[in-house]
């Protein structure tokens, strides 16, 4: 994905280097238009990548029981990332060595982002899973509340619903946000139904996963 710092401005929002649609999907900047998260009070547009060039085959997350203390951001995937590849994760080093599009700062989704992916770009009409604190995103533009079995829908963005060419796979992503309190576990969102967040042993889960992105 991707980041802006942006201002709503009627129907769309203005960045430093470009307009962002408020439409779901639009293409963009490389890929697609997700949705907006606050990083530091700040918004941002999120872009996920073309998934014929962002999404990666099964993989881990890093070396069992390796702690990267520097990668339990909820909101910035971007920093997250960068402390997986100094701790010596290969998926990080990949992520971060992407250039797409033209643009070549590419990273892996922090758990929030990722969930806003899910709720924005739901590639199936299964219900959600409910339990506890799923859909629960404080860092989401504008905050969310639990999902509900109806709530959200699948995506009108036709590209990427269940069979579309850029709809997620029905499995577990990876984010780049390790455990609070156990290193052998990073959190992941289920692109089946929504379950998540749920830490997932990473010697055990190697999932596929899209890269995101902000501008410098």
């Amino acid at each position: 994905m991707i980041f802006y710092q942006s201002q709503p401005q009627g129907n769309i929002m203005k960045s430093s280097t470009q307009e962002i649609p408020t439409i779901l999907g639009t293409a963009m900047a490389g890929g697609f238009y997700a949705g907006r998260i606050n990083i530091d009070g700040k918004p941002h547009a999120l872009i996920v990548a073309p998934k014929v060039e962002g999404q990666h085959a099964p993989s881990s997350w890093i070396g069992r029981g390796k702690d990267v203390p520097d990668a339990k951001s909820y909101d910035d995937g971007l920093a997250n990332t960068k402390a997986m590849a100094t701790a010596g994760s290969k998926l990080a080093k990949w992520a971060l060595g992407l250039t797409i599009g033209g643009f070549d700062d590419w990273y892996l989704p922090s758990q929030d982002e990722l969930e806003i992916c899910y709720r924005n770009l739901k590639p199936t009409t299964e219900e959600n899973y409910c339990y506890a604190r799923s859909g629960i995103n404080m860092s989401a533009v504008e905050p969310t509340r639990p999902y509900t079995p109806e709530f959200p829908l699948q995506t009108m963005a036709e590209a990427f619903q269940k069979g579309g060419e850029e709809a997620f796979d029905p499995a577990w992503y990876w984010s780049s946000t390790q455990h609070a309190s156990d290193s052998d576990y990073a959190w992941g969102q289920n692109f089946v139904n929504g379950r998540g967040p749920r830490p997932r042993r990473p010697q055990i889960t190697p999932l596929i996963i899209h890269q995101f992105k902000r501008p410098t």
